[in-house]
């Protein structure tokens, strides 16, 4: 009647508090040694950008999360997992989750959000005249320089290993200079993920060279386009953005294979405010095996939210406070 991804992965704790926070969990560790570095059991994915259970039709929720949950906590016990979370997981069930929560013991712990943006209309001008007037104009300025850079668009679709090699050097690059770092790919996983019939690669090449300087992978899924991962070489001037080329590559591609809608994930968000994208409020649902330590967290828990969890939305928050996520009890 359901099924459930799962993972186990040993979490720093510096990956899930405010960095302010970050000294006194140093000082407790020494007590607890688990709240540093810890051992923890998933449902969820671990590089999906929310987490889904897969219900039948017209499957009763309540029960088979409860049943889930149970499940959770017998394996995390076999496995030494001594934390355990359902991993950024959208409203949808929510309520079902709340009523977990109460009966379970489970502290809820606000996420970083992901991202999606509505394509309207049929065209990439439809796109941008949707965008609020301060941000159009500073996205149209940046596009007319980005579109003054020596490069072309290519769409792959099933890359050459040759392909594949540029993809992922491109790939790690970006993985390098970012902050948040929580899944750690290799190759084979993108040598994988380039099997499926849905897997569109939208690159920017140098004219002269041909060379790779950006990618994204996309997934068209009926209308709906995620955007998974980006690389791009950083060595290349600024001010041919980029970042915003292949944003607008990848834009015009979506338009043309009937794309609605771009899921474009959690991290680097000041770029994708200024691009138009929503926030969308994810959640994770958190027990730890023991109970002072879970007091703990669920202490610390209530003090985490969008402002603390990065700065570019400590931003977007103080300009949009309506869309504060709150905390469930």
């Amino acid at each position: 009647v359901a099924i459930a991804p799962a993972f186990v992965m040993n979490v720093p704790i510096e990956l899930v508090i405010p960095p302010a926070l970050l000294p006194i969990f140093k000082v407790l560790g020494k007590l607890f040694p688990a709240m540093l570095y810890q051992r923890t059991f998933f449902i969820g994915s671990p590089c999906s950008d929310e987490g889904k259970v897969g219900f039948a039709k017209n499957a009763d929720v309540n029960p088979i999360l409860a049943a889930i949950n149970q499940s959770m906590f017998e394996e995390a016990d076999k496995l030494g997992a001594t934390m355990r979370v359902w991993k950024d997981f959208a409203s949808e069930h929510e309520s079902a989750f709340v009523r977990l929560m109460r009966a379970q013991g489970l502290f809820h712990l606000v996420s970083f959000p992901g991202t999606s943006l509505p394509l309207e209309g049929s065209k990439k001008e439809d796109y941008i005249a949707s965008i609020k007037s301060s941000r159009r104009n500073k996205l149209k300025k940046k596009l007319k320089q980005a579109h003054e850079a020596p490069v072309y668009v290519e769409v792959i679709h099933q890359p050459s290993d040759a392909q594949l090699d540029e993809i992922f050097a491109l790939f790690w690059q970006t993985y390098e200079k970012g902050d948040t770092k929580f899944e750690r790919l290799n190759r084979r996983v993108f040598e994988l993920l380039s099997q499926y019939e849905n897997a569109h690669y939208v690159v920017l090449r140098k004219n002269d060279s041909h060379e790779m300087l950006a990618f994204m992978l996309c997934f068209a899924l009926g209308d709906h386009i995620i955007n998974k991962f980006i690389g791009i070489d950083y060595r290349q001037p600024k001010e041919w953005f980029l970042y915003f080329k292949l944003w607008d590559a990848a834009v015009d591609w979506s338009y043309s294979v009937g794309g609605k809608s771009i899921q474009s994930g959690q991290t680097g968000y000041a770029p994708k405010i200024e691009l138009g994208n929503e926030m969308v409020p994810l959640s994770n649902y958190c027990r730890h095996q023991n109970p002072v330590v879970n007091f703990i967290y669920q202490l610390v828990a209530k003090t985490i939210n969008w402002h603390t969890l990065d700065e570019d939305l400590a931003i977007y928050v103080k300009a949009y406070p309506e869309y504060k996520p709150a905390h469930l009890k």
